[in-house]
């Protein structure tokens, strides 16, 4: 429901909402997840401790609330760069170096969100099950960059056994439909999309995961030029011009 359509007291509340997840970013961003704590959140707003609990019942609902966020934001980022490329003629390659570019540019921006989203943030928490909808939304958009590859042998057995698992989970055919529709009837494109997706996260993460980590300083490489050399060899073994 838009603001405008809410009544008084859900309007404050979702303006309180939004101040508290402010809150714990900044700390977040200050000291990493081990800084959040909802005592220190009530204190800088001038709340009590209880009537914080109105607002999110456990440090793990707030939790949940800036994952979910996280990996929107993530997503419409990411989303944007797809409608650019798509509104301009761009080949496969072009199409995924924007999107790398784009998913990149996104963690540096916001690397304490970017490190939330990647990994259990604290020991023993357990991200709601909407979140598989949002992670899928994030990689939704390469989906359709691969669908049309020409896979070589050192990507194949990927692309197989992605193929195996369309067969055994239909909530996977209807991701890729979502995204890559033209390939909806052939189950060899929907398994290159999803090939190619998977790599293309798992090299993303890697040397995101890693810059925003601070695990580069000190290095004498360029972060952009290793990150596009990993998509080119990416779009190599997938024959994308």
């Amino acid at each position: 429901m838009a603001e405008a359509q809410l009544g008084p007291r859900a309007r404050y509340r979702e303006q309180t909402r939004a101040e508290i997840k402010e809150s714990a970013l900044r700390q977040l961003a200050d000291g990493g997840v081990a800084a959040l704590a909802l005592t220190r959140i009530a204190k800088d707003m001038g709340l009590s401790g209880p009537a914080l609990y109105r607002y999110f019942a456990s440090r793990d609902d707030l939790l949940n609330a800036l994952i979910r966020d996280a990996y929107d934001d993530a997503a419409t980022a990411i989303g944007g760069a797809a409608a650019r490329s798509a509104a301009v003629p761009a080949s496969p390659r072009e199409r995924l170096r924007s999107l790398a570019a784009a998913y990149r540019d996104w963690a540096v921006a916001e690397p304490h969100r970017y490190l939330l989203i990647q990994g259990s943030p604290v020991p023993g928490y357990v991200a709601p099950a909407d979140t598989l909808d949002r992670a899928r939304a994030v990689l939704g958009p390469f989906l359709p960059v691969f669908a049309d590859g020409t896979p070589g042998t050192g990507v194949a057995p990927v692309v197989e056994q992605m193929t195996a698992w369309l067969g055994s989970d239909p909530a996977v055919g209807g991701w890729v439909a979502e995204y890559a529709a033209d390939a909806t009837a052939d189950t060899a494109a929907c398994a290159r999309a999803l090939a190619g997706a998977l790599l293309a996260w798992a090299q993303l993460h890697g040397s995101v995961g890693l810059e925003t980590a601070g695990q580069f300083a000190g290095m004498g490489h360029s972060v952009d030029t290793l990150l596009d050399a990993q998509i080119g060899m990416l779009a190599d073994a997938f024959g994308l011009e």
